[in-house]
């Protein structure tokens, strides 16, 4: 490869890279497996060190991915949280012992211990009291979660134990037992809500969830597996955590203290085994020093620590056929296509159905039907197909192309530049999208009208009772009690639950119109900038893009949906209804007009959470944007401020200034 290509190939890593950590971090919504993930990361770290000149210290192989929200107050962690060096092979894992072992001045002894699935954790005790709960963040710096750490009944407020020290943290994974899982996710399918994708992606969503009594209804878990103060209570890894397991901490019984490698290898393939009848999910088995001295030795990498290890175990496969495939429609449009399989038993369950993604993946695949194929469940709720055997395949069999019309309303498909998947561009005339719409717009986060899930949903449409969003507001009584299945007290209910939603928040209103690319957070900024719903859909390009997080794409995605005159028919729909069209502006009064015509950036983490650095910048006339430029008055730099902003901040000569100068800048 040549450094031009190699350049290119790098960049195109890291923008993917990163994009799969805010998915699996952040939105907890991860798009592929650890093992495809690693594979990424592998890739980047071999060309990093084939062509140094293109080497970065905010590469991902440098970093700690963040699950950093804006939500939560940031505390720095005492000591680093870094992430664990992965492998999938007993060879890695060999190449391991070797290399560290070659740091140490004797022989060592190895500590085996599950690797737990879940959200990692780490909690701070002051003279026996829970003092805060970090999660990871970036690895300097983690959100504290303590409000929702104390409704996890395995993790106590306090310890009363004889001789613990002063200040200690104990680090371990929040999890949540398949049982609660699929439990919740029945009740989230049964009101309409998309169920989660695994424990795993459950249990850190419930985490960073801003209500500690929906934490405390989830029943989450959590497991302790490293104790660390200054000094260290005991000389090895193993005698801390039993010395924390008598003060009352849940330490897992999964664990042995191993003497050799062999002992190791015995003690991953039994856990490769026995793993299904765990009641928590786990995907590997983490190794490490058990002395604290030989891993001081050892040492720390920019990211990861040398005295440890985590070996992943393979993702359960079985072999079937593939019958058929059928092309499912989604409310934004996207077409997926799914693999009809000859059940099969896989990871407990029988499996029928798996994903194929998208066409590249069934062309990269070379899918026929009637294929034996190799199915993977790798924790999503639908398995994937991962392999073909192809010593069985007929020559008569033609491989199977991706089709070219909407299955639904046979409109032709068509495929965004950059983009995997396909879409139905008839998004307003098409039925499953029409339906994904009224179910988007009556969800939970947007206008949350309960009782109209996906079954009520599909009724009304298919009964021409609702065309469109709007329509949800002139049903009657009378009309829903005569459907099937709805009672009179179900009618009443859902009538109270739609004239609740007319007070719903114009940010939700404007999250529940399912707008491309507006999501939660988007629609909260838009309304922020553009108070009323004319205000929004009078608005340039230029203003939009002026918006913080609206970038050129959005904002062409704004301006398209307000072109359609059936949207506009929409709107006047649900204006005439009642629904509320405008910010509450009482909630926005200006505190005063200090900041008026300066415009800030803010970047970094701060005491509070961001978000209201930026409303008290607001409140005192001041405009958040989000790149710098030379029409920027000052950027608020936290800790770890991006580097890009500060290093163009530094040459346009705009004041850096902090949390602290700001609030100084208010007071005069």
């Amino acid at each position: 490869m040549k450094p031009n290509e190699a350049e290119v190939r790098i960049k195109s890593l890291r923008s993917e890279i990163e994009r799969h950590n805010y998915n699996y971090y952040v939105l907890n919504q991860p798009e592929i497996s650890d093992f495809e993930f690693d594979i990424l990361l592998q890739e980047l770290e071999v060309l990093e060190k084939k062509f140094p000149e293109f080497a970065a210290k905010t590469s991902p192989t440098q970093k700690v991915g963040s699950d950093l929200s804006g939500d939560f107050a940031k505390i720095p962690h005492q000591y680093p949280m870094l992430s664990l060096s992965n492998t999938y092979s007993l060879e890695e894992l060999q190449a391991f012992f070797i290399r560290t072992e070659q740091l140490l001045d004797g022989t060592p002894e190895y500590v085996c211990e599950l690797k737990y699935d879940g959200a990692s954790i780490s909690i701070c005790y002051r003279n026996g009291r829970m003092e805060y709960a970090l999660t990871r963040g970036d690895g300097s710096v983690g959100d504290n979660v303590i409000n929702n750490v104390k409704t996890i009944k395995s993790i106590p407020w306090q310890i009363n134990a004889d001789n613990i020290p002063d200040v200690f943290i104990i680090r371990g994974e929040i999890l949540m037992e398949r049982r609660v899982f699929e439990e919740i996710n029945r009740k989230r399918t049964a009101a309409g809500e998309v169920p989660f994708a695994n424990p795993r992606n459950a249990a850190a969503g419930t985490l960073k969830t801003l209500d500690p009594k929906i934490v405390a209804e989830r029943e989450l878990s959590c497991l302790l597996y490293f104790l660390l103060s200054d000094p260290p209570v005991k000389g090895t890894h193993y005698e801390n955590l039993m010395e924390a397991r008598s003060w009352g901490f849940k330490v897992p019984e999964f664990m042995r203290v191993c003497r050799s490698h062999d002992e190791v290898y015995d003690f991953i393939r039994h856990w490769d085994k026995e793993r299904s009848n765990l009641p928590f999910d786990t995907d590997g088995v983490v190794i490490k020093l058990n002395s604290l001295r030989q891993q001081k030795q050892a040492g720390i990498t920019a990211k990861s620590p040398r005295w440890a290890i985590a070996y992943k175990f393979q993702a359960e496969q079985a072999k079937t056929r593939l019958l058929s495939v059928s092309f499912q429609v989604g409310r934004t449009g996207a077409v997926t296509p799914v693999a009809n399989l000859e059940p099969v038993q896989l990871a407990g369950t029988t499996v029928k159905r798996a994903s194929l993604h998208n066409a590249d993946q069934i062309a990269l695949l070379g899918l026929r039907i009637n294929d034996l194929v190799r199915v993977e469940k790798g924790g999503e709720i639908i398995p994937k197909i991962v392999g073909v055997d192809e010593s069985g395949r007929s020559e008569a069999t033609l491989p199977l192309s991706f089709i070219t019309h909407c299955p639904e309303c046979s409109t032709p498909l068509i495929r965004f530049e950059g983009e995997a998947a396909h879409y139905c561009p008839n998004d307003d005339g098409c039925p499953p999208q029409i339906i994904g719409k009224i179910i988007h717009f009556s969800g939970r986060k947007a206008m949350d009208i309960e009782g109209l899930g996906d079954e009520t949903a599909e009724m009304l449409f298919n009964r021409g009772m609702i065309k469109d969003v709007g329509d949800i507001y002139s049903l009657s009584f009378s009309a829903l009690q005569s459907l099937d299945r709805m009672a009179e007290k179900s009618a009443q209910n859902l009538m109270d639950a739609i004239e609740k939603s007319k007070t719903v928040p114009f940010h939700r209103l404007l999250f529940a119109l399912g707008i491309r690319f507006v999501g939660e957070v988007v629609a909260k900024k838009l309304t922020e900038r553009f108070p009323s719903i004319h205000a929004l859909k009078t608005a340039t390009r230029e203003q939009l893009t002026g918006t913080d997080e609206v970038g050129e794409k959005i904002a062409d995605s704004v301006l398209s949906w307000f072109s359609i005159p059936k949207h506009l028919a929409i709107i006047e729909k649900l204006s005439q209804a009642g629904v509320k069209m405008e910010a509450d502006l009482t909630a926005a009064t200006r505190a005063s007009d200090r900041l008026t015509g300066k415009t800030f950036v803010v970047s970094g983490v701060f005491s509070v959470p961001r978000d209201e650095i930026k409303s008290l910048i607001e409140k005192h006339g001041g405009k958040n944007v989000s790149s710098v430029s030379s029409k920027t008055s000052f950027l608020v730099a936290g800790s770890n401020p991006g580097p890009d902003k500060t290093a163009k901040a530094l040459k346009l000569g705009i004041p850096v200034i902090s949390e602290e100068d700001l609030n100084n800048l208010l007071e005069k």
